[in-house]
């Protein structure tokens, strides 16, 4: 649960604060409650812009603060003692988080399809601005990613290029903007064998065949890992249970990097809970040892396991330098704490 204070403004002037309000959702990011109950009690659309402020470290809970924008001046639901507030601008404030940016991603969706309902912002950090827009044929999603992140749009389209079924439905695309369609089944937080076999060998398949490609075809981290036989290649870069839907499409490529396969499969196995490792596991060097026969992907594996803890260190710190402060909370120590998993390893 979160206590929220919305600091509401107009193309950027401050004009009040709401009424402080609870929400069921722990997660600052979950901004659909956060605009559902200001749209009903101010009478206006609002979207959220930025974080403020919280009195919790750590992505969740406690009281958050976050400026929002309003479509026009409410008429109702600010307090009357709201004292002024002042929102300097900040070089590294992302494009959504500024006046007229949420807005500004949804009339560019609206360029590429018919927009049939009312558009819901779902989240919104430094990493990115989800709308869900319904049109006629089902709900599709905007999505804005900052420009220090891969281009999700020629990701999805590479890894389209030889599994079409694997990535999102690209609809329209722009350097930092994709407009995507829904993707059908539920999140995959607790992956059973079925979910497993259906993306894992999949996910191989595809960065088997990218391997091929001669030059690496996206950014490279820097963090090698013994190849035992097996070839470089696309990475998924944030590759866990949370970014599968079950009908088998992986979502989130903003993440994508070039390097070892082991990586992404490390990601994955420290990700989730001890029971599904086994079938992770088995899955994925199967899946390598048929494109690679002579490859040794278990070994592989257990030297990936700290490695992978290293990209999330060098992830993390890029995220932490290239975000405005108020909203580095998010981050703020991971880096530290993945490098101690990483040295808690011994290969």
């Amino acid at each position: 649960m979160r206590e929220i204070r919305a600091l509401v403004t107009v193309g950027g002037r401050f004009v009040g604060a709401a009424e402080p309000f609870t929400v069921d959702s722990p997660w600052w990011n979950d901004v659909e409650p956060v605009t559902a109950h200001l749209d009903r009690v101010l009478g206006v659309t609002t979207s959220v812009l930025r974080l403020v402020g919280t009195t919790t470290p750590a992505m969740r809970d406690g009281v958050v603060t976050y400026q929002v924008e309003a479509d026009r001046v409410p008429d109702r639901g600010l307090s009357a003692d709201s004292p002024p507030h002042e929102f300097p601008d900040h070089p590294l404030r992302l494009p959504w988080a500024r006046p007229g940016g949420p807005a500004a991603l949804v009339a560019w969706a609206r360029r590429h399809v018919d927009v049939t309902g009312p558009p819901v912002q779902v989240k919104t950090w430094n990493l990115s601005c989800l709308y869900r827009l319904p049109t006629a044929g089902g709900n599709v999603w905007a999505k804005a990613t900052p420009p220090f992140m891969a281009d999700e749009g020629e990701v999805i389209r590479l890894v389209a290029s030889v599994d079409p079924s694997l990535a999102p439905g690209l609809i329209a695309a722009e350097p930092g903007r994709v407009l995507l369609a829904e993707a059908p089944g539920v999140d995959c937080w607790q992956p059973g064998d079925d979910v497993i076999e259906r993306i894992v060998p999949r996910w191989v398949a595809v960065q088997a065949a990218l391997a091929g490609s001669g030059e690496p075809l996206s950014r490279v981290r820097g963090v090698r890992v013994p190849d035992f036989g097996l070839p470089e290649s696309l990475l998924h870069g944030d590759f866990h249970p949370g970014n599968w839907r079950s009908g088998g499409v992986v979502l989130d490529w903003g993440d994508a990097h070039w390097g070892h396969p082991a990586l992404d499969a490390a990601r994955l196995i420290g990700f989730v809970a001890p029971e599904f490792r086994p079938a992770i596991e088995r899955a994925w060097v199967d899946a390598w040892s048929r494109h690679y026969p002579s490859s040794d992907p278990a070994s592989a594996l257990r030297h990936a396991r700290p490695a992978s803890h290293l990209v999330g260190a060098l992830v993390y710190q890029e995220f932490l330098d290239n975000i405005e402060p108020s909203e580095r909370v998010y981050h703020l120590g991971d880096p530290e704490a993945e490098l101690e998993r990483a040295q808690s390893f011994a290969v």
